[in-house]
């Protein structure tokens, strides 16, 4: 299958969102490859919690790298963002062996500066960054501005996870005052982990993409392409995305439910959709589908009950639920964040800077769809023995 992005035959489409003022065709390219996964396999694995990943096994497959490479990609993975917009403009096939080329052929000096890595997406927090990467040192002043950047974020930004802080950003910025040594141990790293984990893990998704790609145009033919970007868009709100503009769609199977987006210039957006079932598991041989446990462990605290409950009668932002819950507002936003996670409520922007959520009543029912699917398999099929056979008694 050609990987390369299909920009012959545009689809030109109107989103159906009542907050949008004008409804100006947006259009939707798709692109394709397994290089996308190859750099978010390595953020879902430092960021396990966000997307429902058991935390041992990530554990488990960072400790096969070597200490020093391991070691590397925490402090690099664990404060920047995957760089999506590089692997975009990367050739056809863009697969892990084109990302590993690419890099070695940019001098290890440039790597960083081509890259463009940053925490968050913004102008200012580029130019603050590529500062430092043009004189290797840095003021006090420049660590209080990125960090209030860091902190005043929106929420339809991709924003590395993890609290922003002095020590976090003054380590951001020890890294890009040194651009020849990251580059060496960059793509040193990447090597250590395509050979300890991913080189196999490309082998078993390739098909898989291949599939989802082909499944999401047929989706898009048949239902529209606002209902379908609707669907994939969960973490990110639909109505941010500028009128007119153009998104660009690729098949992830190591994210979930869009929660990894790029902008790619001011009006061309890139967004990678799961192309993982949900009844499928990230862990190869894993029998119980993440998903699923994800959504279960979302409902077994009474407090993330009762906003269900309360989200399925009315629209609420943050504040309104802190107070009929009489809880404090940080309390409500790290249980909201866990229903988010688990795809079981969402928000729609109120004003400027406030999100009025609500629970998705076909993620709930979902959930009980994939309950009974899972206990009703044949466990003899399924686990691979006989439950009558002798020998197990």
């Amino acid at each position: 299958m050609d990987y390369n992005t299909d920009t012959r035959t545009p689809l030109s489409i109107n989103f159906e969102v009542a907050k949008m003022a004008t409804k100006q065709p947006i259009k939707v390219f798709w692109d394709q490859g397994t290089a996308y996964d190859f750099l978010t396999s390595l953020y879902v694995l430092h960021f396990p919690d966000e997307f429902g990943l058991r935390g041992a096994w990530a554990a488990g497959v960072r400790s096969r790298l070597p200490n020093e490479a391991r070691e590397f990609l925490e402090k690099i993975v664990g404060n920047f963002n995957p760089p999506l917009n590089w692997v975009y403009s990367l050739t056809a096939p863009k697969n892990a062996a084109s990302v590993l080329v690419s890099l070695s052929q940019i001098p290890a000096e440039d790597r960083l500066a081509v890259l463009r890595l940053c925490p968050f997406e913004s102008k200012r927090g580029s130019e603050l960054l590529n500062e430092i990467l043009q004189h290797g040192q840095w003021e006090p002043e420049m660590v209080t501005e990125f960090l209030h950047l860091w902190r005043t974020q929106n929420s339809d930004t991709l924003v590395v996870p993890g609290p922003a802080s002095t020590k976090r950003v003054e380590k951001i910025f020890e890294i890009y005052a040194d651009p020849l040594r990251f580059g060496r141990n960059y793509l040193d790293s990447l090597q250590a982990y395509y050979d300890a984990f991913f080189s196999e893990e490309e082998k078993r998704i390739s098909a898989k993409l291949e599939k989802a790609l082909v499944h999401a145009r047929q989706m898009v033919e048949k239902k529209g392409a606002a209902t379908f970007l609707q669907s994939i868009s969960e973490h990110l709100s639909v109505d941010s995305l500028q009128d007119g503009g153009q998104v660009v769609m690729a098949p992830s199977y190591w994210c979930s439910r869009g929660v990894l987006h790029s902008d790619l210039e001011q009006d061309q957006h890139l967004i990678l959709f799961a192309a993982r079932p949900e009844e499928e598991s990230l862990v190869p041989g894993e029998i119980v589908p993440e998903e699923l446990l994800l959504r279960l462990k979302a409902m077994t605290d009474p407090t993330r009950m009762r906003i269900l409950r309360y989200l399925l009668q009315e629209q609420l932002t943050p504040a309104e639920l802190a107070r009929r819950l009489r809880l404090r507002a940080p309390t409500v936003t790290h249980h909201l964040h866990l229903l988010k996670s688990a795809g079981m409520v969402h928000f729609v922007k109120k004003g400027k800077n406030e999100h009025l959520y609500f629970a998705k009543m076909e993620s709930i029912k979902n959930t009980y769809t994939l309950l009974k699917d899972f206990l009703e398999q044949d466990v003899s099929i399924v686990e691979g023995f006989d439950l009558f056979d002798n020998d197990l008694l």
